[in-house]
């Protein structure tokens, strides 16, 4: 299991964060659980509607999933301590290291 399963494994097993998590969540945590997300999401529309061969297009795609995720995760955990535009970011960096490592093609 990857750091980035991890961070998503905890941050989905927490309906309702509490003070604890405030102090152990990091923009990084959150970036991690949103860029597993992003690609568990990519994974499953390749699944559903066949590869995407653009591997520009598929990073553009990533990048929005993963940002996406970063909003879903800010608004249903109500963690608004985090700084969202840190997060998007590191999210869109880890989801593109989940993506090369997963198909070797290097952005």
């Amino acid at each position: 299991m990857n750091y980035q399963e991890q961070a998503y494994r905890e941050i989905t097993s927490v309906d309702v964060p509490e003070e604890k998590h405030k102090a152990e969540w990091t923009h990084q945590i959150i970036a991690g659980a949103a860029a597993f997300e992003a690609m568990r999401l990519y994974n499953k529309k390749q699944a559903e509607e066949g590869p995407i061969d653009d591997h520009h297009l598929a990073k553009e795609i990533i990048a929005g999933l993963a940002g996406a995720s970063v909003d879903h995760f800010a608004e249903t955990k109500g963690i608004d301590w985090v700084d969202r535009q840190k997060a998007k970011h590191a999210a869109k960096e880890d989801a593109e290291k989940l993506y090369t490592q997963q198909t070797g093609y290097e952005f």
